[in-house]
């Protein structure tokens, strides 16, 4: 059994003129532990410390993660972006997957807090990955080229942890992107529920099959 546990760690106001509104919009910045058979995957881990300006900028309230390195045997993150990597440095001995482009891009500096990445054990993936039988991730670019997805098969149903994807769920799909049709092709027409990093509403629904 796949078990899918909700960590609301904190929340922020984008400025209106990073989301295209009339006003500014708060967030919540939500990881994802995910308990299976073999063992438990800790999808993203807050927003993280090191930069007065981004927390004035962004006016940000953090929740604490309260999951320690002991509970956690594998850390995947959708991107890199300081409000998704910031209790990564907690599990310095737990492996971190991560599209091999998207890391390349944030050690070129200019993308994230620079002081989250280090003291992490990095582990470069290119494209999909299983890490154990029904726990896949699937590349979803869009916001950033590296980003990536989890995807949870239950058997009857199916769940995927979203990331920043998209950023709502009423957006689900809109613009689309290729990569739908192969959550398509992985849920094979089953239900499939959607969870995502800035939303505590989810999209469910089945995909239209791919073509």
């Amino acid at each position: 059994m796949i078990r899918v546990q909700r960590l609301d760690l904190g929340r922020f106001t984008r400025p209106a003129a990073e989301w295209g509104g009339s006003h500014a919009r708060v967030e919540h910045a939500f990881a994802y532990l995910v308990r299976h058979p073999g063992g438990t995957v800790l999808f993203d881990s807050g927003m993280g410390e090191g930069s007065p300006e981004t927390d004035a900028h962004y006016r940000i309230v953090r929740r604490p993660l309260t999951v320690g390195p002991d509970e956690v045997d594998l850390l995947v993150n959708c991107h890199l972006h300081f409000d998704h990597i910031g209790g990564n440095q907690r599990f310095p001995g737990t492996p971190a997957l991560v599209q091999r482009g998207e890391l390349a891009t944030a050690r070129a500096g200019g993308y994230t807090i620079d002081s989250l990445l280090p003291g992490v054990a990095w582990t470069e993936i290119d494209g999909e990955h299983e890490l154990a039988p029904g726990i896949r991730i699937v590349p979803t670019p869009g916001h950033v080229d590296g980003h990536q997805s989890l995807v949870l098969d239950h058997g009857d149903r199916v769940t995927v942890l979203a990331g920043q994807a998209y950023d709502t769920a009423s957006e689900f799909g809109t613009p689309y992107r290729p990569w739908i049709g192969r959550l398509a092709a992985l849920a094979a027409e089953r239900p499939v529920r959607v969870l995502f990093a800035h939303d505590h509403t989810l999209w469910e629904g089945v995909l239209p099959p791919p073509g």
